[in-house]
Order: C-alpha cells, then sequence, then structure tokens
C-alpha cells in the first residue's frame, strides 16, 4: 500500500461507516485510535522495545520487521475492543468489535482505497496495548489503509461447498 491514504474528511466517513455495526446494549465496545504518519517512528520504537523486553535475543530482521509493520500504508487506525462488562455477553461485545474492523475495511475500499487488517506479536503485547487502551481492553487489529501499488489479485478463499452446508 502506498500513498495516497484517505484525507480527514475521507478517514471521518470511513470510521463512521465503521461504528454502524450490530452493538447490543449500545455500549460502543470498540474504540479507534489514529496513528498519523509523523508518529509511526514513535510506533516502531514502541513496538520494538516492547519486543526486546520480552525477547532480548531477538534478531536483527526481527526488528526490522517489527520497524517495517509501523510503516505498512500511509494510514493506520488501530481498533481496540473495549467491552463494558455487565449485562451482555463479552463474546458478543468481541464479535461487535469484529463487525467494525470488517466495516472499516469494506468503508475503506468503497472508498477507493485498499486495506489490510493485521495483527501479529504487537496485538497481544500488553506493553504495546497500554499505549492505545486500558488493560481491560485488547487490540482487536492494526487497520493499515492506502492506495494499491499494482493490480491486486484475490488470495485464496474456501470452496463454498467445504464451508456452507444444509442443516438437517
Amino acid at each position: 500500500m502506498v500513498a495516497p491514504g484517505p484525507d480527514d474528511g475521507q478517514l471521518r466517513a470511513i470510521l463512521e461507516a465503521a461504528i454502524r455495526v450490530p452493538d447490543h446494549g449500545k455500549l460502543n465496545p470498540w474504540r479507534f485510535v489514529i496513528v498519523k504518519p509523523q508518529q509511526r517512528e514513535r510506533l516502531a520504537a514502541l513496538i520494538v522495545g516492547a519486543y526486546r523486553v520480552e525477547q532480548p535475543d531477538a534478531t536483527p530482521s526481527q526488528i526490522e520487521a517489527l520497524e517495517q509493520f509501523a510503516h505498512q500504508a500511509p494510514t493506520l487506525v488501530i481498533v481496540l475492543s473495549a467491552p463494558v462488562l455487565g449485562k451482555i455477553a463479552l463474546w458478543e461485545q468481541q464479535l461487535s468489535a469484529g463487525a467494525a474492523c470488517m466495516n472499516l475495511l469494506t468503508a475503506c475500499h468503497a472508498s477507493g482505497f485498499v486495506g489490510g487488517w493485521l495483527t501479529g506479536w504487537a496485538a497481544y503485547s500488553d506493553a504495546v496495548r497500554d499505549s492505545f487502551g486500558g488493560a481491560d481492553q485488547r487490540i482487536a487489529g492494526f487497520i493499515f489503509i492506502g492506495s494499491p501499488l499494482r493490480e491486486l489479485s484475490e488470495r485464496p478463499r474456501a470452496d463454498y461447498d467445504d464451508v456452507v452446508r444444509s442443516w438437517e
């Protein structure tokens, strides 16, 4: 993914579409954090620093991959699953956060951009998460948005008959 990414108005419209998801109890159990291009070096340093604490013997290629992770596209939105404990099942709230990620991608593509929903090591790091949300939250995904560098092809998908059946 390369520049351009969405401008501020386009990104707002994409995020407004992203929040239009099933949300039992109207809890808004998700949050979005926009990481601006000028903040990517700081994000890379955060991710690398947290990784080195957990993996002090990290190889140079592992560190390079983590640094590149932060710079994959001109626009980055971190989606946090932010459940509200109470009468609505945690699972339903987590599904809502996943639906927000999917709506974000769908709106991104409908707006003429491409996007990728990534997790990886950084999504499961408490140190990385704590920079964006609280201990009661989880990183649902890093959503990278930009323009395609080249013609994209669809990745392999499951065969319909392997994943769909009628109840009998």
